[in-house]
């Protein structure tokens, strides 16, 4: 559990998914450690600064039973339904899968590497998050175990490395803020560029505003720092290294031309992210829209696209089907939907699949509330189509 900077009664309690209980009816796993302490601790600078407002807000701890409730009674659109909803959500639970989505990202970095595109290719544009017909549009340290730095060194990239004159396309399908941070911190560690579509129903916009300005943006620091400190004071991201969007738009009520231009036309291998979403959308949509969406991006992705899935493990990522409402895992859903139904023109390569693992924060990180850990399930999916 991270250390708690703030009040104590701005605390809440751990949420179901956060909650430290383990199953014993599946193997689970830790992911080794790919970014420092500091770089971790980076990032949760950058939820507490961003939402410093939220955070310190009176009604905060209120907002969070609301949500909460909400969530446990599986009522998803009034939980991601209302800004202030969504401000307290990213200040709350946002923080710990930043850092976790990050970690799985840097887990695949041989397979993103797979898919970047020369700059040359995808001129850059500079960043302009406002709201216009649902739609905005904008363009280092070792840990404290060798083999921790170790792993960490191997993501890095040296002064020649291609990667630095490369760009990565990534279109996240539901949930805004932790997919935002864990995608800039990617594009930071590994020196490339990158262009970001963030697709959700709900209002986001003001968020992905508040969290991209403590992106591009020296951190607060005392005006009494030293000069070499202010000097050293510099933002994560360059302000034209990542080229972000927001969409304002249910996934499932687009068409196939629709969807087609979220995700690149199907000119450009991109990566389709659904983190802790597909099981939102079999549960409110149901097993039969959310299937014709995952058969529908086999037709609008370009060959090679990346499919990157996270959600809860186990009995908490459970859809029902027919009138006697059975149960079925979404894994199965999903395996059953991408490798085993026969589609022509496409087919889908499963390349790395982990069915619980625990994402673990480290004790001296800090937070203005308490964070715990949280448990996950990860599939990967390359498609094969010819070019």
């Amino acid at each position: 559990m991270v250390k708690k900077t703030g009040p104590s009664k701005k605390a809440a309690s751990p949420s179901k998914q956060s909650s430290n209980k383990k199953s014993n009816a599946q193997p689970e796993t830790s992911p080794p450690a790919l970014q420092s302490e500091e770089e971790q601790q980076r990032l949760l600078n950058i939820f507490s600064s961003a939402f410093n407002e939220t955070l310190t807000s009176d009604d905060f701890t209120t907002t969070l039973q609301e949500i909460k409730q909400a969530l446990f009674n599986r009522e998803f659109a009034t939980a991601f339904g209302r800004e202030d909803y969504l401000e307290a959500y990213a200040a709350r639970w946002s923080p710990t899968r930043a850092l976790c989505y990050a970690t799985v990202l840097l887990s695949i970095k041989r397979h993103l590497e797979t898919i970047l595109i020369p700059n040359e290719e995808t001129p850059r544009e500079e960043s302009d998050v406002g709201q216009t017909q649902g739609e905005t549009t904008n363009d280092e340290n070792d840990g404290p175990e060798q083999d921790v730095a170790a792993g960490i060194e191997s993501i890095k990239l040296d002064s020649t490395s291609p990667s630095r004159n490369a760009s990565l396309h990534m279109l996240s399908v539901g949930g805004c803020a932790a997919e935002h941070i864990a995608f800039a911190s990617y594009v930071q560690t590994t020196s490339t560029f990158g262009h970001l579509t963030l697709l959700d129903s709900g209002p986001w916009a003001k968020v992905v505003s508040l969290l991209e300005s403590s992106t591009i943006n020296p951190p607060p620091i005392s005006k009494y720092a030293s000069a070499a400190r202010q000097a050293a004071n510099r933002p994560m991201l360059g302000k034209d290294q990542l080229s972000l969007s927001f969409v304002q738009k249910d996934v499932l009520s687009l068409d196939v031309d629709s969807l087609s231009v979220q995700c690149a036309g199907g000119e450009t291998p991109i990566l389709l992210t659904l983190l802790f979403t597909l099981n939102e959308l079999y549960t409110t949509a149901g097993i039969g829209k959310t299937t014709k969406f995952l058969k529908n991006l086999g037709q609008v992705l370009a060959p090679d696209s990346l499919v990157l899935v996270v959600d809860s493990p186990g009995s908490y990522s459970e859809a029902a089907l027919g009138k006697e409402k059975k149960k079925y895992p979404m894994q199965w859903l999903l395996d059953h939907t991408l490798m085993e139904t026969e589609t022509p023109g496409y087919s889908w390569e499963k390349l790395q699949s982990d069915e619980s693992t625990w994402f673990r924060l480290p004790e001296d990180l800090s937070y203005p509330i308490a964070l715990e850990d949280m448990r996950y399930q990860m599939h990967l999916y390359r498609l094969q189509k010819p070019i």
